[in-house]
């Protein structure tokens, strides 16, 4: 097993790698915009919007499988290792020719894309799968600097050629597409080779595990898919109602937003392990305490996307972008959703809890796909900004209400008071370096 740093200096590995990341993802959108104007931003978000959200409706839970079951049973890694590749394959392909099937018979739902870029985008599907289920096994064992080496990989990758592409003048729609799948394989390949390395080799598939982690992930799966809908599913629906143009403003809007999603992510990746192995009151104490100083970090986040938009949008990446700004400033009053959502549900499936945790997201994305069909059509970004603030935070209420039913805490417990950012700073540190008792 990886040798386990303290939760603090691994928190803050892992969300300098999410902001390390946000930059060079920024930088990569700056470039595909300036050279390739709205309208190929839009199709290059769309593209690998359509890939991203098929990979995480084909995964059917392998990710949070591998998380639970390789935390809690170390000796079956080699094992999920192999089935996660066996599983990623046959699952990835599957649904890439779904998807390729659906779109010629219902063209719309490519948006306007090439064909061609469509079936090289959706070739890459099993290696998105295969990333996030490695992933997760590694960090189930505390292998985080090994997931942030990898995280960082696959936007610095896409980076470099895309620069040395516009540099040379042959930065296109179609390169780009091919230079973020390098970026994704690059990222898959060095999470496959820590694996092997560190198993000494990969043993045959286990078909009774594999029947264990697609027992546990099919109770998982829907909230992970509707979790991807509320985060990919308004750019899709953007796209191909609203066109490549306002989606390519949309995108960049999302872009900054995203800036929100880091902290509570590198939070919760970090705590998952000991919240897997902790008893339920003690999981719900911790989460709550690590609920309460992301909430309060967000929400400074927030107010400051929001006096900066001008500068982030227009500013940035020029005077095309304007209609980026108004997108912006909607989007960043979701905060207090995102960090509800990401923080309180994992708590819930790192308790073995995944149907309660589905209950917050499966009410974000009702409301994300009934007001993104309601406000797109003739309001189009900032129709799907609205759309999404309003899904984020009615799913942050209820999964906040079922957190403290099922881990036994009360809501007063996650609301920060006065002026406690300091003193939930070092609970923060006091209570996450505590290591839990073994169920």
């Amino acid at each position: 097993m990886a040798a386990r740093k303290s939760f603090t200096a691994t928190a803050a590995a892992t969300f300098g790698t999410n902001v390390g990341v946000a930059v060079i993802s920024l930088l990569n959108v700056l470039i595909t915009a300036r050279i390739l104007g709205p309208g190929g931003r839009g199709e290059l978000a769309l593209l690998t919007t359509i890939t991203i959200l098929t990979a995480s409706l084909a995964a059917f839970g392998l990710y949070e499988a591998n998380a639970n079951i390789g935390a809690r049973e170390p000796g079956k890694r080699g094992a999920l290792a192999a089935n996660s590749l066996v599983l990623a394959l046959g699952l990835g392909g599957a649904a890439a020719v779904l998807v390729a099937a659906l779109v010629v018979v219902f063209p719309a739902l490519g948006g306007g894309t090439d064909p061609l870029l469509q079936a090289l985008a959706l070739a890459a599907i099993p290696v998105l799968i295969l990333q996030s289920g490695l992933g997760t096994l590694i960090q189930s064992q505390y292998g985080f600097a090994v997931t942030n080496s990898a995280w960082l990989l696959a936007p610095s990758t896409s980076l470099a050629l895309n620069a040395a592409l516009a540099a040379f003048g042959l930065l296109t729609v179609g390169t780009a597409v091919v230079v973020w799948i390098a970026g994704q394989v690059a990222a898959t390949a060095l999470l496959a080779w820590h694996a092997v390395r560190r198993l000494e080799g990969v043993p045959r598939p286990d078909v009774p595990l594999a029947r264990q982690m697609l027992s546990f992930g099919s109770r998982t799966h829907l909230g992970r898919v509707m979790t991807m809908g509320n985060y990919r599913l308004d750019q899709w629906f953007v796209g191909a109602i609203a066109g490549q143009r306002e989606l390519g403003l949309y995108s960049v809007a999302v872009a900054w937003a995203e800036a929100l999603f880091y902290l509570p992510t590198a939070l919760g990746m970090v705590q998952r392990p000991d919240l897997v192995r902790a008893s339920a009151s003690e999981a719900g104490a911790r989460a709550a305490i690590v609920f309460r100083a992301a909430l309060l970090l967000t929400v400074l986040l927030a107010v400051g996307l929001v006096i900066a938009a001008p500068i982030l949008c227009v500013g940035i990446f020029g005077e095309d972008f304007r209609g980026s700004i108004d997108d912006l400033r909607v989007l960043a009053f979701g905060a207090f959703g995102i960090v509800a959502l990401k923080l309180l549900g994992n708590a819930l499936i790192a308790q073995s809890k995944p149907m309660r945790a589905n209950v917050g997201v499966a009410v974000a994305f009702v409301v994300t796909v009934g007001l993104d069909l309601l406000l797109i059509p003739s309001h189009g970004g900032i129709g799907a900004a609205i759309a999404s603030t309003s899904a984020y935070t009615a799913g942050g209420v209820a999964i906040l209400v079922v957190f403290c039913r099922a881990l036994g805490r009360r809501p007063v417990e996650l609301l920060p008071r006065g002026n406690e950012l300091g003193s939930l700073l070092r609970q923060l540190r006091a209570v996450v370096t505590a290591r839990p008792a073994t169920r």
